[in-house]
């Protein structure tokens, strides 16, 4: 309740162009300057984790994504977003069955398939590695 409450002081406080009042019950006193957030940060990916999606965009390279789903993807990247959202290029799906048929002991199996272009939802995705090829 009480974030609930630091929230819309925040929020509501900035839209009426005044300034946010000090939180009530003891509670440290929030000051959020209109100065300090800077818009133009909103979108550089040059540090932070984002930055070797951007490096591999720039240097037309593979990445190695860990999906949610268990499932592995080896693609170039040719754009994304704060989201982690991905349009991927030559993309190599991998992932393995395990068969459930009247064996006692099945070996799992190894598949993979090839897409050309995909859109990758990034609320799918767990990892994200660089292929230093």
């Amino acid at each position: 309740i009480l974030a609930q409450a630091v929230l819309a002081q925040v929020l509501f406080g900035f839209a009426s162009g005044r300034q946010p009042q000090p939180l009530r019950r003891g509670a440290p006193s929030l000051r959020v300057m209109a100065d300090e957030a800077k818009p133009e940060d909103k979108d550089n990916f040059d540090v932070g984790p984002l930055s070797v999606l951007q490096k591999c965009v720039k240097d037309n390279s593979q990445v190695l994504i860990n999906c949610r789903n268990n499932r592995k993807i080896l693609a170039r990247a040719k754009a994304f977003d704060r989201h982690s959202n991905m349009v991927l290029e030559n993309v190599r799906e991998m992932w393995t069955e395990i068969p459930h048929g009247g064996k006692k002991k099945a070996k799992p199996v190894n598949k993979d398939r090839f897409i050309s272009k995909l859109f990758l939802r990034g609320d799918s995705v767990i990892l994200v590695l660089r292929n230093p090829k």
